[in-house]
């Protein structure tokens, strides 16, 4: 249920219902990947796959991006994949960073947070921006690859049919006609190797398949509010708890670009949701809040709808040549923005090992490890989601007790306010990973990010032609490959034959490397070495990288011999305290399962 009035300050572009050339109504040209939905999943998708050579279409059933009140936070994680699919520019120069928030009771501040943010990043921890501006970005890029990525609009999925001998064919209808037998659109089939559901909470691929999402499903609605309203105030995450302007209820407020304004209000158990959702029961409350914020400037409603938590998953995401990502295999709480942004950490999973498989350079059993994972991430998320959801919208009298309590000691005992804390989303680690390669030695290590652990983010130092130095960070290294992050030393002692050793002894050890890179390049697996120095002043030759401040060496718990070797995705596969390249040729090949 959803109420439009004044239009969004976008204009989303139109696109043409356009079916292939067809032969006998099928497309004859057998296709890599069909990826069905054009959200903000499926559109990272597609990128992924781009970056690695691999062709795919995506098939919409809109004729533009999506309107309407839908996602609106991404998180640094998700702006570290845009950053390796090249895209993060547009959405830190659209986009409203934040740092933290503020909950209230009645009329007290009675909790703050602050998410992790300091000089080493080189993202903000959350940025504000709508899913069709999402959406929009996504698709500026994507029609960048036309050579690699074909949309087909106002198409939709009526029947997949998986085939013995692998691969699947998609019955297709396209264009909203109706013909004189009553029948919607032209309809055609497709035949593709992968098919890949990113089609939504509704999704008509998990339909057709019979597969059912388990988990929980609350009671509590709450109804979406978008305005227009031109305001100073910081961005930040109001959380409103039985405020004056709408007892008995929560309210969130979230800023976001071109004086848009997002308010969600849950609504009382006795209130019925059609009538809810009515301008004459929504303006009145809208007001009322802004009156108690002492916003006092003209504002605009643009949209209304409802919405209902649930906290589901698929118990597999894998199922033949079929693999579902986002809201097509799982349902997230919106509290801690878990959404979206799973959803696109699902499609970076998915995207690089989906495009090895395809390039012949793995195993697909690899495909598991996509399911594994990510199932595992969904229920990390959804038990956070869980705990927000039970204490935004209690679902029993005890946890509205319990929430009534907290909430009335938290301005004068700190003790209590953590319980108060949203729990916003953060990388997931894969610690119980099939990928994960001991190495033998991940014990040596004190500290430092283990097997499965996204790289934490560092400030570095890159030596440009002429001798300058420039600064960098540790992500600006990475590429959509395995990199190999090799610590090295630097020249110790001015003894003449003493230098001359190390030298030689450098030098035979950067040939192994070479020849690495040189074999696993004849095998077609994307891969890149990075030597860091803890200083450059004596070392002979040019490190990748100098961590002059040593930061990234104790936070890694690095010295030289050192190596870590990470995923595409930025997880780390490996490390081992004295590495070599024979061990990270083992531990590639175990992974790709060749």
């Amino acid at each position: 249920m959803s109420r439009p009035f004044k239009p969004y300050p976008f204009e989303p572009r139109r696109y043409p219902a356009e079916p292939p050339p067809l032969v006998d109504g099928r497309d004859p040209t057998a296709r890599a990947v069909a990826i069905v939905g054009g959200g903000p999943v499926g559109m990272t998708l597609a990128l992924a796959l781009a970056r690695q050579g691999v062709r795919s279409v995506l098939i919409e059933a809109d004729d533009s991006v999506c309107t309407g009140s839908r996602a609106i936070c991404i998180s640094r994680r998700s702006l570290e994949i845009f950053k390796r699919l090249g895209v993060v520019d547009g959405f830190l120069q659209k986009g409203l960073a934040w740092t933290g928030g503020r909950s209230f009771y009645r009329d007290a501040e009675v909790f703050r947070f602050a998410m992790h943010q300091d000089d080493e990043q080189s993202l903000p921890p959350m940025i504000n921006i709508a899913q069709y501006q999402i959406e929009q970005l996504l698709l500026d890029e994507i029609e960048r690859h036309a050579d690699l990525i074909e949309v087909r609009w106002q198409t939709r999925v009526s029947g997949i049919e998986q085939r013995p001998a692998g691969g699947a064919t998609l019955t297709l209808r396209t264009g909203d006609a109706t013909d004189a037998a009553g029948v919607t659109g032209m309809s055609w089939t497709m035949d593709a190797a992968w098919v890949v559901a990113c089609d939504g909470g509704r999704s008509t691929i998990r339909d057709l398949l019979g597969l059912k999402l388990t988990g929980t499903t609350y009671e509590g609605r709450y109804v979406i509010v978008d305005i227009e309203l031109d305001s100073k105030r910081a961005t930040e995450r109001l959380a409103y708890f039985d405020p004056p302007s709408n007892p008995g209820s929560t309210v969130l407020v979230h800023k976001q670009p071109d004086n848009v304004w997002r308010i969600d209000y849950q609504l009382r158990d006795d209130e019925d949701p059609d009538a809810a959702i009515e301008p004459g029961n929504v303006m009145p409350r809208v007001q009322s809040l802004l009156d108690s914020m002492g916003e006092t400037g003209a504002w605009s409603p643009i949209w209304i709808t409802i919405y209902k938590a649930n906290a589901l998953t698929l118990e597999r995401y894998r199922h033949g040549a079929v693999l579902f990502a986002g809201d097509a295999a799982h349902l997230v709480p919106i509290f801690g923005v878990r959404g979206a942004n799973s959803g696109i950490d699902d499609a970076d999973n998915l995207g690089w090992k989906l495009g090895c498989v395809i390039n012949g350079i793995a195993s697909p059993d690899l495909l598991d490890s996509y399911s594994d994972e990510r199932v595992y991430a969904a229920r990390e998320n959804l038990s956070y989601g869980m705990k927000s959801t039970e204490f935004m919208a209690p679902p029993t009298f005890a946890f509205d007790l319990m929430r009534t309590a907290v909430l009335g000691l938290a301005e004068r005992h700190a003790a209590v306010r953590p319980l108060i804390n949203p729990r916003q989303t953060h990388a997931i680690a894969y610690r119980q990973s099939p990928l994960n390669h001991a190495g033998g030695e991940t014990d040596a290590f004190r500290h430092g990010p283990a097997p499965g652990t996204v790289l934490p983010e560092c400030r570095l130092l890159k030596l440009t032609d002429d001798g300058a130095s420039i600064d960098i960070h540790l992500t600006d290294l990475l590429g959509p490959c395995f990199t190999a992050l090799r610590f090295v030393a630097e020249r110790a002692g001015d003894d003449a034959s003493e230098s001359t050793n190390e030298s030689t002894s450098e030098s035979a050890n950067d040939a192994t490397w070479q020849q690495l890179q040189h074999t696993l390049a004849g095998k077609r697996i994307p891969f890149n070495t990075v030597s860091i120095v803890a200083n450059d002043a004596r070392r002979t030759g040019r490190p990748d990288a100098i961590d002059r401040s040593g930061r990234l060496h104790e936070m890694l718990d690095a010295q030289p011999g050192t190596v870590y070797l990470i995923r595409p995705d930025g997880h780390v596969l490996a490390r081992w305290r004295d590495g070599n390249a024979a061990a990270v040729q083992r531990a590639l090949l175990a992974t790709l399962k060749i």
